[in-house]
């Protein structure tokens, strides 16, 4: 049961010193203490404003390096520790506040000299946060309904190549995807606003597009514009976008940071799909930085509506298990009264052949998966790779084999047949 007064995160920590001192270091360090006693700091304040260390389990004892590099003894390998800790901190001091609560849970510890690994799990807020801020406007069921897609994965596509094409050349791609039925299609998160390809040029030709396709069909395929970029210029484009009937905007969470983020939740009248590029550089070692657990949740209730979690067998470093923990982190609601589910979104190499262990391993429907080549490049076109993409899909939904469903479906045999 989460404490109305407290946050709390907890750590995998490394460190040559006993845990319960380098435990206490870490909690001084990001409250009330520093490195020395200072005047001031009287019992009746540390306990109004202290961290706490709430618990220290031990996971192993070794001898060995330290994982990571740092001013430690001199000789070549010591005794480490590696345990589990929560710590807590007193909302009375934190506030209710994202932009602090990250310099609170994610701020100097990571460069404390015992520190020779450190890495946050999770995190639980208590209600205020809840009550402050907005969460997804959109989410799942809002994602839905503006796609038209009541069941069963939202089938999309980047654009590719990622830069290069103007915004007409964007837009006969996008034709050539619409009429494929397509549900989604997002901007590569390195195009943005360019000389080649400007914003509102690509905006204009883009929706002319699916505009065109709406009236005639009723579907309106869904389009995430990225316009990530300094405030002045977010807000302008967001109402370009407004303006000309688009369903959807994207921004680099890293890029303009959660403050910024905050902001455009603030007046976005779309959904915000929220790109995660540069996410290696927080997680990629092991004994430092975030688990996607603890860092999603920040996103989501912050106002994302669609979080990228990368994808099944995809081109980087990341192993499967990982990728299907992060999706349902995404789907696991955050407290009773808020819960801001989001869409997971599956991207990175992404093709027909990951479509059964995706769907068996979230166990659940809402998703979207993004698949760049894996549609681009199929052999007959990329509305033959939209609708080998929705076959294999429907198979894994149904519990049929691809190979059964490749039967019936040319589109999908074919696409069976290309690898990297």
């Amino acid at each position: 049961m989460t404490n109305p007064k407290r946050l709390e995160a907890d750590y995998i920590l490394e460190t040559y010193l006993p845990p319960e001192k380098a435990a206490e270091i870490i909690a001084g360090e990001q409250s009330s203490g520093t490195f020395v006693a200072v005047p001031g700091e009287t019992p009746e304040l540390k306990a109004l404003a202290a961290a706490k260390v709430e618990s220290l389990e031990t996971i192993s004892t070794y001898s060995g390096v330290p994982s990571l590099e740092g001013r430690y003894p001199a000789n070549g390998t010591m005794v480490l520790h590696r345990v589990k800790m929560t710590l807590s901190w007193p909302l009375a001091t934190v506030g209710t506040s994202l932009p602090n609560l990250l310099a609170t849970v994610a701020g100097n510890l990571f460069e404390l000299a015992c520190v020779s690994g450190l890495r946050i799990v999770d995190i639980r807020l208590p209600p205020s946060f809840f009550q402050k801020y907005k969460g997804p406007a959109f989410g799942i069921a809002g994602t839905r309904r503006l796609t038209d897609v009541q069941t069963g994965p939202i089938i999309g596509t980047i654009v590719k190549p990622s830069v290069g094409m103007t915004g007409e050349q964007t837009a006969f791609l996008v034709q050539e995807l619409v009429n494929g039925g397509i549900d989604f299609i997002k901007d590569d998160e390195l195009q943005s606003d360019s000389s080649v390809c400007p914003f509102d040029d690509r905006v204009d030709h883009v929706m002319r597009v699916i505009n065109e396709a709406a009236d005639r069909t009723g579907k309106k395929t869904m389009y995430a514009f990225n316009l990530t970029g300094d405030m002045d210029e977010m807000r302008r484009r967001h109402d370009k976008l407004v303006s000309v009937g688009a369903t959807c905007l994207m921004v680099s969470l890293n890029s303009v940071g959660m403050a910024g983020f905050i902001d455009l939740r603030s007046f976005s009248q779309l959904p915000i799909h929220a790109h995660r590029n540069g996410w290696g550089y927080l997680t990629r070692h092991q004994s430092l930085g975030w688990s996607y657990v603890a860092w999603q949740k920040i996103w989501r209730l912050a106002g994302a509506d669609h979080m990228h979690v990368n994808g099944l067998d995809n081109k980087f470093s990341e192993d499967n298990e990982s990728v299907l923990r992060s999706a349902r982190g995404c789907l696991t609601p955050m407290s009773d009264d808020k819960p801001c589910l989001v869409m997971p979104v599956f991207s990175s190499g992404q093709s027909v052949h990951q479509a059964h262990s995706t769907y068996v391993g979230l166990q659940s429907d809402d998703l979207i998966v993004t698949a760049g080549g894996g549609i681009m490049a199929h052999p007959k076109g990329p509305a033959a790779g939209v609708q080998a993409l929705r076959d294999a899909y429907q198979a894994a939904t149904a519990g049929e084999s691809l190979e059964s469903a490749a039967r019936s479906s040319d589109e999908l045999r074919l696409a069976m047949e290309m690898r990297p």
